[in-house]
């Protein structure tokens, strides 16, 4: 077995202590899988770990939340399923999914849908969990209702607008600049230029003075005002990340427009939470309704490579960056 293993922290990815180690296959015990992980892709949160950016990182230990792979080990019905999953432990407080093998609870495993290749699997964990985890706490979109995301051509705002589009909502996205909308859609996504047009007059102005239903807000401080003001009344703002932590807050504009709050941060989510909203998404990607982001060779890497696919990421890498073990 191939495992990476972080020895300690580090102010740099060039600083990393980052080892390739052989090790025996583990065996299964009482209630578990052992999954050959063929797919792992790499978040910002795994970067952030190796850097010991996480308060409850354990050291030393194998980064990775999100896998694809095949059941070697374990109970006879999932030997040689093709399965898929994510974890908030999962390299963090326990060694994780970059590594040839990955030990696993029994109740975290799910079948991959045939309509998603292994590779493509492995890359689809932590955004859409955070997306659809986002939208669950704030409702669901229904058909009609308008969602405003900011940072619309990221992973996680990508995912939210795949999900939003195939419930039927009106979705306005915000970029930084003049760029299209980069993933896939059910619907048309009006992309707000942030560096010449006001957020939340373009909202207004496009939904009849109505404003967003639900407001997925990827970046934080940046777009919390102007996000703010573009909110319907009784919307949800949801808040993933930040740049600012401290922002102008209006108590009496936030009742008086009966919004609600969400912050949601998967790494408190273990895998038997991500494999229950892996539940809920499934049946979309067999329908087509949801797609797996694309797996560019160029952001395809080997464990012997995980620092670069690490410096990829850490450096704003547009595509989803993968290691292949």
């Amino acid at each position: 077995m191939n495992t990476i293993q972080v020895h300690q922290k580090a102010p740099t990815i060039d600083a990393l202590e980052l080892s390739l180690i052989g090790m025996p296959r583990p065996e299964a015990g009482v209630g578990q899988c052992i999954v050959e992980v063929a797919s792992a892709g790499v978040n910002p949160s795994d970067v952030k770990a190796t850097l010991g950016l996480m308060p409850h990182a354990v050291w030393p230990r194998t980064p990775g939340r999100d896998y694809a792979g095949v059941v070697v080990d374990g109970p006879s019905q999932w030997l040689g399923q093709q399965v898929w999953g994510s974890g908030g432990e999962l390299g963090i407080r326990r060694d994780g999914t970059h590594a040839k093998y990955l030990r696993i609870g029994v109740e975290a495993v799910r079948a991959k849908p045939p309509a998603v290749s292994l590779i493509e699997a492995g890359a689809v964990g932590v955004p859409f969990i955070t997306a659809y985890e986002g939208l669950r706490r704030a409702g669901m979109p229904k058909a009609g209702d308008v969602v405003l995301v900011g940072g619309g051509n990221g992973k996680v705002g990508q995912a939210t607008i795949q999900i939003a589009t195939a419930l039927g909502a009106r979705v306005f996205a915000v970029e930084r600049g003049s760029e299209p909308y980069r993933g896939h859609a059910s619907g048309p996504v009006r992309m707000i230029d942030a560096s010449r047009e006001t957020i939340s007059t373009v909202v207004r102005d496009e939904t009849g003075g109505h404003g967003a239903d639900i407001v997925y807000n990827t970046v934080g401080s940046p777009y919390f005002e102007q996000a703010n003001l573009a909110m319907a009344i009784g919307a949800t703002q949801i808040f993933i990340s930040t740049i600012e932590k401290p922002v102008p807050f209006d108590i009496f504009a936030f009742y008086r427009g009966q919004h609600t709050y969400v912050g949601v941060d998967t790494l408190a989510m273990d895998s038997q939470a991500c494999a229950a909203i892996l539940d809920a998404l499934a049946p979309m990607f067999a329908a087509g309704q949801l797609k797996p982001f694309p797996v560019l060779p160029d952001y395809t890497y080997t464990l012997a490579n995980a620092k670069d696919a690490y410096r990829a990421v850490l450096q704003g890498a547009t595509e989803r960056v993968v290691l292949t073990p």
